[in-house]
């Protein structure tokens, strides 16, 4: 049982991988041209395993930033995995403290989307998290450092728009999870939220504000169209 669970998570992984090896090639030559070695980017992947943190972090250590406002930059801008393990938690309540602390460090905004719409259909044991989320890992690892390597014969990435690789992976999977009109309101508010609050306060705040806002407006609609739905029907 834990066997084909593991499988099926692996299977489920792959559109991931296929996803993951352009961006994180891209990460790697990018590391390289901000200084980076192959050895630190192996390790930036393995214990920070976040591609917009990652770009962001190769980025400030190029314009040598202190230490502390990467590990501040890089919290705020993973915060938002605060509210996507929070989302999930109900669906794995049978999975031990331990074991979904462990899970809870490999969800990627990637693995998340695939697990919240899996686990809303049906129940998944840890085999399915394990073969979903260590194969989305190992793809990371094993990408970054090819793009390392690859890095030293390329010497000018932003040419050919690898820079623009990571953004590109994200508007790819919103536009997947778009599936009615209300779904398209909230991502418009929440764009909206986001390059206000950007424009007009310092630091990044403007994903995390934005995301707790415009969700918080997406369930009242849900609320209201529920009430007006049992209103209708009585």
């Amino acid at each position: 049982m834990a066997q084909s669970q593991f499988k099926e998570g692996f299977k489920a992984a792959l559109p991931v991988v296929f996803g993951y090896f352009p961006i994180g090639m891209a990460f790697g030559v990018l590391a390289v041209q901000s200084g980076m070695t192959t050895l630190e980017v192996f390790m930036m992947s393995l214990l920070v395993y976040a591609g917009s943190s990652q770009f962001i972090g190769a980025g400030m250590l190029a314009a040598q930033a202190s230490f502390g406002t990467i590990v501040l930059t890089t919290f705020l801008i993973n915060s938002r995995h605060l509210l996507m393990t929070a989302s999930l938690a109900p669906y794995m309540k049978h999975l031990s403290a331990k074991l979904l602390s462990l899970l809870g460090f490999w969800i990627t905004d990637e693995t998340f989307a695939i697990s919240v719409a899996t686990v809303a259909r049906e129940k998944k044991d840890k085999g399915y998290f394990f073969g979903l989320l260590v194969t989305a890992h190992l793809a990371w690892l094993s990408s970054t450092v090819l793009g390392s390597v690859m890095g030293n014969f390329i010497p000018d990435p932003q040419k050919y728009g690898l820079d623009f690789a990571l953004p590109a992976m994200f508007i790819a999977l919103l536009v997947l999870q778009v599936k009615h009109k209300k779904m398209l309101a909230v991502i418009i508010i929440s764009a909206a939220l986001s390059i206000g609050i950007k424009l007009n306060a310092a630091g990044s705040w403007n994903i995390i504000l934005a995301t707790i806002i415009s969700a918080t407006i997406g369930v009242l609609i849900d609320q209201w169209m529920e009430k007006s739905s049992q209103s209708l029907s009585a």
